[in-house]
């Protein structure tokens, strides 16, 4: 695993792209530009993604950078930068682009076209901001394997290098993670566990996330935009000039670059000089800033680094006096203040043995290793947990007309992937539910930073159809059954609903039109090992008897007589398999088991999205022609820039060549002329015309110079390689001869000539290359030598490596 190093060999590149003049660029470059246009380079997107515009982290962003002009988009409600008066940019499109240009790094240090990847996300991201993030990666052309939480990361990598210090019994470590925009705290277990892979039983290492705490706004951001506006509170008092450098963009920018700096190198020193040159009206800018001022300014924000690690241990249910080790993570976690209220409530020394800036990657990108087909890690178990608890909506109607039912779907700290199955057994015609946020034990601000507790609305129909297609005699019905994954990123999807009915039958009874495909497969399967026709056919996802996970709120309690089983809106785990329903059934005494078919019966289920809807249809075609039009802009410029640099190289190497004796002696004086005439128009041409000329000018004016220079350059190449040629065919004379005497040797032992293993015409045969080789090296070598340089050679490479194949061929056929 390596980090991949961009164009200044830097293994860090901010995640910044900027605009100016027609030409995009990124990281460093996008930041320079940001200096003196802030409203032209973006940067801190994260913040935004899958948030609608009235979201209190849009009005944030919009205090923090008051230069962006940010506007409503009028069909998602989302966040759209009005670049200029014709130009806007969403969000998912500038991530887009951004994480295209990681792409390309990534594929310049890997030597290898790449098309898929593991994203790390803030694990506080909801379903919205996941699926906006998996947008912005399609858009650049990337396959995400799977979203991973960033602690769940850091958390990987750390347990890969120490497998062999895990066993049986859990191991409780904290990382504590504040980077630039929020800070967290999560408790992660890890012991071994045995697993059951192919019928084989296999012992891994496992994590798993069991507490979780953060805070969105707490984080390095923070801290330098507090520095910043101080640095300008001051340069105001100063009163040199009249002008507001807080209404002064260019000011600001720079101020806030050089908090950044400072907040750095206040991290190890005590004081600090802030300066910047021409800050505004041409005035520069100096003051010495203190730590013990810097902290003061922040003294609010250090009191807050206790609290994700408090709500982590409350959601986990543990103590801090189990945990092994409290681990930094993040370049947050350097400032020292941060660093004193920490080792204040653990009362003892933080762990700083991980890479803060890289755990992160280095955890996802062997998620990625595991994930991808190219390659084999071992294995390492990961289970993440829900932060958001997701509950299911529906109404059902009663004497007195309806009520709200609510049924939980994953519980907070529910650990994921998983699988859940909601059964609705009260309802006969068409209806609706809603997926949502259950009650969240969150601040009112933090809920309202999450967005819409509404997901998504579901409106099932056909249902009445599907129940009367299915009535009859011995036809028991099992509900209308809702199939829900939380995948690995941590995204719910309602898989599929169906009405599913169980049907008593003789064996003569079944027929292809009742038996479904899943339960004619199982009733083979199942005659063909235990000699029994009839059985309880269930599907590899659901099983007759469901196991209950959520307990029955108040009102469901209300309901006498109904089994826990039948009641509506059940949720249960699809953990059981097939086998194990039929092992149940085989222990039954034969007289009493039920000959049974499940039939399923497809229910059309319309999904309506209710928080930020994905870019489509025009929008997003819109979207996916800009980024191709930019990305082949910046394909032709880099095909440009390297025209010019390869013309400019190729005219300053030939004349620097032409200037030593070897290849002076290589060139006759016409074609050292012609090559030294070339040069000297082409350096004045690019002087004065090359720089705005295009690619096919660049590369022709190129290719008419390599022309004219391959003749000097291939006779050089020639005398220079020619030495080692002729020791190579040396050798080969040399063995040759040595293998020519050793079979003859070998053929004058035997008496009769038809007994040796080489025939005479063999040996004769290669007797004879050997010599007219030996007197073609020396006549051709004295010829050669009678050569100027600059004459073309008689003794080339070619013609000696025909002879040593020659020779090679030779002995191989003897």
């Amino acid at each position: 695993m390596e980090i991949a190093l961009n164009k200044e060999s830097k293994r860090k590149t901010p995640v910044a792209v900027a605009f100016r003049d027609g030409e995009r660029t990124f990281g460093e470059d996008a930041i320079t530009v940001g200096v003196r246009f802030p409203k032209n380079c973006y940067t801190y997107l994260l913040d935004l993604i899958g948030k609608k515009i009235d979201n209190p982290m849009v009005r944030l962003y919009q205090k923090r950078f008051p230069y962006y002009n940010i506007v409503p988009d009028s069909k998602r409600g989302t966040v759209i930068f009005q670049h200029d008066d014709e130009t806007q940019y969403t969000v998912e499109e500038l991530l887009g682009m951004i994480l295209y240009k990681a792409k390309e790094i990534a594929q310049n240090s890997a030597g290898q076209v790449i098309n898929e990847m593991v994203l790390t996300v803030p694990g506080f991201f909801n379903q919205a901001e996941r699926k906006a993030l998996i947008q912005a990666a399609e858009l650049a052309g990337m396959k995400v394997l799977q979203l991973i939480n960033d602690y769940t990361a850091v958390a990987l990598n750390y347990g890969i290098f120490r497998r062999k210090d895990f066993n049986e019994t859990a191991q409780y470590i904290m990382f504590y993670d504040m980077g630039a925009s929020s800070t967290t705290a999560t408790i992660v277990s890890y012991q071994v566990v045995k697993t059951k892979e192919r019928g084989m039983v296999e012992v891994n290492p496992q994590l798993s996330v069991i507490g979780v705490g953060y805070d969105r706004t707490l984080g390095g951001l923070e801290m330098q935009l507090r520095l910043r506006d101080y640095l300008g509170k001051k340069f105001n008092e100063m009163g040199k000039t009249k002008n507001d450098v807080f209404k002064n963009p260019r000011a600001l920018a720079k101020l806030f670059k050089e908090a950044g700096r400072l907040k750095n190198v206040l991290s190890a020193n005590l004081d600090h000089y802030a300066q910047v040159e021409g800050l505004l009206d041409e005035i520069d800018f100096k003051l010495q800033i203190t730590r013990g001022e810097f902290e003061s300014l922040c003294s609010d924000l250090f009191e807050r680094v206790k609290d994700p690690m408090l709500q982590a241990l409350k959601s986990s249910g543990l103590t801090i006096d189990v945990i092994s080790q409290v681990i930094l993570v993040g370049a947050g976690t350097r400032v020292p203040a941060v660093q004193n209220k920490l080792e204040a409530i653990i009362g003892s020394e933080l762990g700083k043995n991980l890479n803060t800036d890289e755990a992160a990657v280095l955890g996802s990108v062997y998620k990625a290793a595991d994930l991808s087909t190219g390659f084999k890690v071992k294995k390492f178990i990961t289970k993440d947990a829900v932060l958001f608890p997701i509950q299911v909506t529906f109404e059902r109607e009663i004497e007195t007309g309806s009520r709200q039912v609510k049924r939980m779907l994953f519980g907070p700290m529910n650990p994921y992937p998983q699988k859940k199955i909601l059964t609705f057994n009260k309802h006969q015609a068409d209806f609706d539910f809603s997926i949502g946020y259950s009650d969240l034990n969150l601040s009112k601000e933090e809920i309202e930073s999450i967005g819409a507790l509404n997901l998504t609305r579901v409106s099932l129909s056909g249902v009445s159809e599907a129940i009367k297609k299915h009535q009859g005699p011995n036809v028991e019905s099992k509900g209308i059954k809702a199939h829900f994954s939380m995948d690995d990123s941590g995204i719910l999807e309602l898989i599929n609903v169906e009405l599913v009915v169980e049907k008593n039958v003789t064996e003569g009874e079944i027929t292809a039109d009742e038996e479904s495909p899943l339960s004619k497969l199982g009733s083979t399967i199942s005659k063909l090992f235990s000699g029994e026709f009839n059985i309880h056919i269930v599907g590899p996802e659901e099983t007759l008897k469901e196991n209950i996970v959520d307990k029955p709120g108040p009102e469901e309690e209300k309901e006498d007589g109904t089994d826990r089983d039948k009641k509506e809106g059940t949720t249960s785990d699809s953990n059981k398999t097939k086998e194990d329903v039929e092992k149940e059934d085989a222990k039954k005494p034969e007289e009493s088991k039920p000959k049974v078919i499940l039939i399923r019966e497809e229910i059309v289920a319309k999904e309506e999205t209710l928080t930020v809807s994905a870019l489509k249809d025009n929008q997003l075609e819109d979207v996916i022609k800009k980024i191709e039009e930019l990305n082949q802009f910046d394909e032709d410029k880099s095909r440009r820039e390297g025209a010019l640099n390869a013309l400019e190289s190729y005219v300053f190497e030939a004349k620097r060549k032409l200037e030593s004796d070897e290849y002076k002696f290589a060139a006759t004086q016409g074609e050292a002329n012609a090559i030294i005439d070339m040069c000297k128009k082409l350096s004045d041409w690019l002087d004065e015309d090359g720089w705005s000329s295009d690619t096919v000018t660049l590369e022709n004016k190129l290719t008419e110079l390599k022309k004219l220079t391959q003749p000097v350059w291939w006779r050089v190449k020639e005398h220079q390689d020619r030495p080692e040629a002729l020791a190579a065919l040396e050798s080969t004379l040399n063995r040759s001869s040595t293998f020519l005497v050793t079979i003859k040797n070998m053929s004058a032992q035997y008496q009769e000539p038809g007994d040796s293993v080489f025939t005479q015409v063999e040996i004769d045969t290669l007797s004879k290359v050997i010599d007219e080789i030996k007197d073609w090296r020396e006549k051709i070598v004295v010829e050669q030598s009678k050569l100027l340089p600059s004459d073309p050679p008689k003794l080339t490479i070619k013609l000696i490596m025909e002879k040593v194949a020659q020779l090679e061929r030779e002995v191989r056929l003897n």
